[in-house]
């Protein structure tokens, strides 16, 4: 994103570039794709020592930003990650780290964020989509007896479940949506991993079969369940619209300069009027989509009151234009950039799973509707 950075904000972008370049590069990726975690032994440590999953945890709890504004910075990261294709969980991560140091109970603090923050432990949250729990029914179902609460049903994607010791998870409670915070080998808990588009990513169902927990495993029991489910959702959709702009934004880079070097009929084809127009075409709908990203990160993170229709406009707005520009950069490539070796396709398959996650373009659209009371 193109934000006023801070000389701290600068040196975060910069020292994640070179983590990045240094522990995971795209070839690296390439290489662990049908790995069954995807991301090198060392990597989730490595990433949590730059304070990846510190940055909307209170400093109470172990977290902190180098600005002072976690979610602005988390973008920071986002861009970088999506510009490299990066594996691994972060989105999850961060949502989860950031409920439970806003709404976590007392043991949920002491004995499961520390570890999430330390990249220990893996947490996912189960709200791929929004529609389940926010316009409809929760996935799961929470019935109540004498030692706590009984969960059943199935959450049909989860990211990173395959790989997280914990779920996130919504669950329907006497007509109220309650979140639980379950242990992935917990008793009744199956993790079943899905083949996904996006190869660099992982992913899996997740039933639960009367799964045993108490009040001390609610995340914001004293909170409108509903209020913080909105309030997370607009975090995950400004950090995953910053991570498609980050790969968009690389995509349409490594697309300008093949359109500089590939020569056809002893010119660039890139000094050809109707690419010129294409090319431009596409920085457009990518500037537009940097400034919707910028403007959805200032709005949550300053709990404006427009955040939650600030972010569904770019998650509408980016994951539309996302697939625009994807599929221009593989009009001008030309039949290279439909073969395996080249990394367009990956890129092509990011902003589609981006596009899904969190939403599509079409929910938050009407999302933005409901918010403005039409």
């Amino acid at each position: 994103m193109d934000l006023e950075l801070t000389a701290d904000q600068e040196l975060l972008r910069d020292t994640t570039r070179r983590f990045v370049d240094d522990a995971c590069p795209v070839a690296v990726v390439r290489s662990l794709l049908d790995d069954e975690r995807g991301y090198p032994d060392d990597y989730l440590r490595r990433s949590a020592e730059l304070g990846w999953f510190a940055l909307l945890v209170a400093e109470e709890h172990g977290g902190g930003s180098v600005s002072g504004d976690g979610l602005r910075d988390a973008a920071l990261v986002a861009e970088v990650r999506g510009a490299q294709l990066q594996p691994g969980p972060f989105v999850g991560m961060n949502v989860v780290a950031h409920a439970l140091s806003r709404h976590g109970s007392a043991r949920q603090v002491h004995d499961v964020l520390p570890g999430v923050v330390a990249g220990e432990t893996v947490a996912a949250w189960a709200l791929a989509d929004p529609s389940a729990g926010l316009s409809g029914a929760a996935p799961l179902t929470a019935t109540q007896d004498a030692d706590g609460f009984r969960l059943t049903g199935t959450c049909a994607v989860v990211p990173d479940a395959p790989i997280a010791d914990w779920i996130l998870v919504p669950a329907a409670l006497d007509h109220e949506v309650v979140q639980f915070l379950v242990a992935t080998d917990a008793p009744g808990v199956r993790v079943e991993r899905l083949d996904v588009f996006d190869l660099t990513r992982r992913a899996g169902s997740v039933s639960f079969d009367g799964v045993a927990v108490d009040s001390d495993d609610i995340v914001g029991a004293s909170a409108d369940g509903t209020a913080v489910l909105s309030g997370l959702l607009d975090v995950a959709v400004v950090l995953s619209v910053a991570e498609t702009v980050g790969a968009m934004a690389r995509l349409f880079d490594v697309t300008v300069q093949y359109a500089k070097d590939r020569i056809a009929f002893g010119r660039p084809i890139g000094s050809f009027q109707a690419l010129k127009h294409q090319l431009a075409d596409l920085s457009l709908a990518l500037e537009m989509s940097l400034a919707s990203v910028e403007a959805a990160a200032r709005a949550v993170a300053s709990r404006d009151q427009l955040a939650s229709s600030l972010a569904s406009a770019a998650k509408a707005f980016v994951g539309d234009a996302s697939i625009d520009i994807a599929q221009g950069c593989l009009q001008v490539h030309g039949g290279i950039g439909y073969t395996w070796e080249h990394d367009l396709h990956l890129y092509l398959r990011r902003a589609s799973a981006d596009q899904a996650l969190f939403g599509s373009p079409s929910w938050h659209r009407e999302r933005v509707l409901r918010l403005a009371g039409v």
